[in-house]
């Protein structure tokens, strides 16, 4: 206890703490920037990873052939340096990114090239300090000196992704977190040289903090062609943009459109698929006896809003991310109520804690283009099962192709869904072939529907909304033998769902023209496809102008946070 209470740091253990706190920082921060275009997927991370140990390594290598000329002045300059590419990422990181993303690469080394641009430069700088410190540390042995940085080094690191995690991304925006690594990395700097402070160190870390500032004060140079920034902010969990194109105000999640609203007609529906989500209602015994209803996600909260208003049914919606719900509340006319409760809780947890029985159950959470695991996999499926009414019925939003290339993950939580209930249906919501939202429905009880039969539901049932368009888009069985069922024990969601990266994505917007779609690809590392043939008149998307997310975004959901 005496050694630790007469223990003061040195200036190389400042150094090397402070390279721990900002490299663990901006590897933490790194999801944040990439994910929005490129996703959250393991891919993702894996290259983050991979990219952050390979410079860091290089950077001890590099340091140690070097560490017989360090001093706290080089480690000043390196610090500096480093500083210096963090206000280049919190100034170009958009446009990097962008201009990595057009790179041919393969969908899981599409996001390589980017991180590494971007936090290989001054990962490696920092790797440089770790050896310095040691050489200069006042330690008696290699061993001591060594495992003293060491500790240092991993309590910084410590340090630096829990207040990046728990502190700085739910207060701060990525610009000024990026500040105020950069900041602290000056200011170490500074502190090195003291007391003998001689021109040239304090004129650059001047000059560096005033770039720091500015770069910050600019934000990231891009063109944005989405329309007008209502609202923006970095929740805990991904980055919340409302913005205004003319009348239709959509809901940016991690860059990704996830709900949209029509300012001059609320009630209407912008994007077909949250349609169908009424086909449950086709499908209970009676629409009239359906008492409460269960949305996993709630987004712009489109369709819980959309059934409060049709049917007379108590809604809960269970949405993880709080800031999405009351951006909902403040842009999207959510109203909590006698009839309407959000809970702020993860969807699987909430149905495992919760003992009500739901008549229908809407599963639509999504990140980007990708479901959490734990929403994909066979016990979940059983759990909704098992709290659906007799006659219950699930819904579930996947994004995926409808066959061939990009259908893996589909026919997967196709063969998964039915595992766990009596019978089950699939919709496509566009007429195209290429990537798009299928909602995948299952009932409870053994039912063999076919479409005239829904059909004639339809027409004799008052649900307030037509849905012979939907019912017609009914899709066949498909070939599961060649794709698993996803279990806790084996899930492999991230493999399945990589055909479908690098292909047109297509959201069915309701109009009144049909045109042919303009589709952008479902993630970065291609570029937008080209627009198609118009579909053949009477085809599931007829009437209706079909357009695609902005090149940056893909998905119409978010990760616990939904599409609607």
């Amino acid at each position: 206890m005496r050694q630790l209470s007469a223990y003061r740091p040195t200036k190389p253990d400042v150094a090397v703490f402070v390279s721990g706190v900002t490299s663990m920082g901006l590897e933490i921060l790194a999801g944040r920037i990439i994910a929005p275009q490129f996703g959250s997927s393991i891919y993702t991370w894996g290259s983050i990873i991979t990219v952050f140990l390979t410079a860091l390594s290089l950077g001890y290598w590099q340091g140690g052939k070097r560490a017989e000329t360090a001093s706290n002045r080089r480690m000043s300059w390196i610090l500096l340096g480093t500083a210096g590419y963090v206000a280049i990422v919190v100034y170009a990181s958009d446009q990097l990114l962008l201009s990595a993303s057009a790179l041919p690469l393969p969908a899981r080394y599409a996001s390589l090239p980017a991180v590494l641009i971007l936090f290989g430069p001054p990962t490696y700088l920092l790797g440089f300090i770790s050896p310095y410190s040691a050489e200069l540390s006042m330690k008696e042995g290699t061993g001591e000196a060594s495992g003293h940085v060491y500790a240092l080094g991993t309590i910084g690191s410590i340090v630096g992704a829990g207040a990046t995690t728990y502190l700085l991304i739910p207060v701060l925006g990525i610009d000024m977190i990026g500040l105020l690594f950069g900041i602290i990395l000056v200011g170490t700097a500074f502190a090195l040289t003291l007391p003998a402070l001689t021109p040239k160190p304090a004129a650059a870390s001047v000059a560096v903090a005033v770039l720091l500032v500015v770069a910050a004060g600019l934000g990231p140079v891009a063109f944005d062609h989405r329309g007008d920034v209502v609202y923006q902010t970095q929740t805990a969990y991904q980055e919340l943009e409302v913005i205004d194109d003319g009348d239709t105000r959509t809901l940016y999640l991690d860059g990704a459109r996830h709900s949209a609203m029509d300012l001059e007609e609320p009630d209407r529906h912008v994007f077909e698929y949250t349609r169908f989500f009424h086909l449950p209602m086709l499908m209970v015994d009676d629409p009239d006896e359906v008492e409460d209803v269960l949305f996993i996600g709630g987004g712009g909260y489109t369709g819980p809003k959309d059934f409060e208003r049709k049917y007379d049914v108590d809604v809960d919606v269970a949405e993880l991310d709080p800031e999405v719900s009351q951006a909902a509340k403040d842009y999207f006319d959510l109203e909590e109520g006698e009839n309407m409760t959000v809970h702020t809780e993860d969807g699987r947890q909430f149905l495992r804690d919760t003992n009500e029985k739901y008549d229908v159950i809407v599963l639509d959470a999504y990140q980007k283009d990708q479901v959490p695991i734990h929403l994909t996999q066979l016990g979940f499926m059983e759990l909704a099962e098992d709290r659906l009414t007799e006659d219950g019925v699930f819904l579930a939003n996947v994004i995926a192709a409808p066959s061939g290339a990009g259908s893996e993950f589909y026919r997967a939580q196709y063969k998964t869904i039915d595992e766990a209930f009596a019978s089950t249906y699939s919709y496509r919501t566009s007429n195209w072939d290429s990537v798009q939202n299928i909602e995948v429905v299952a009932t409870k009880a053994e039912t063999d529907f076919t479409e005239a039969e829904l059909a004639q539901r339809n027409e004799n049932r008052d649900l307030g909304i037509d849905l012979s368009g939907e019912v017609n888009a009914s899709l066949s069985e498909p070939e599961t033998d060649d794709v698993p069922v996803l279990t806790e024990d084996h899930a492999p969601v991230d493999s399945l769902q990589a055909s479908t990266v690098g292909q047109e994505y297509v959201i069915e917007q309701t109009g009144d023209e049909e045109t042919s779609p303009e589709p952008a690809s479902i993630a970065a590392g291609s570029a937008p496809a080209l627009a198609r043939p118009a579909p053949e008149p009477g085809g599931p998307g007829t009437g209706l102008e079909s357009v695609a997310p902005d090149p940056a975004a893909v998905g119409p959901a978010a990760a616990e946070p939904a599409s609607t």
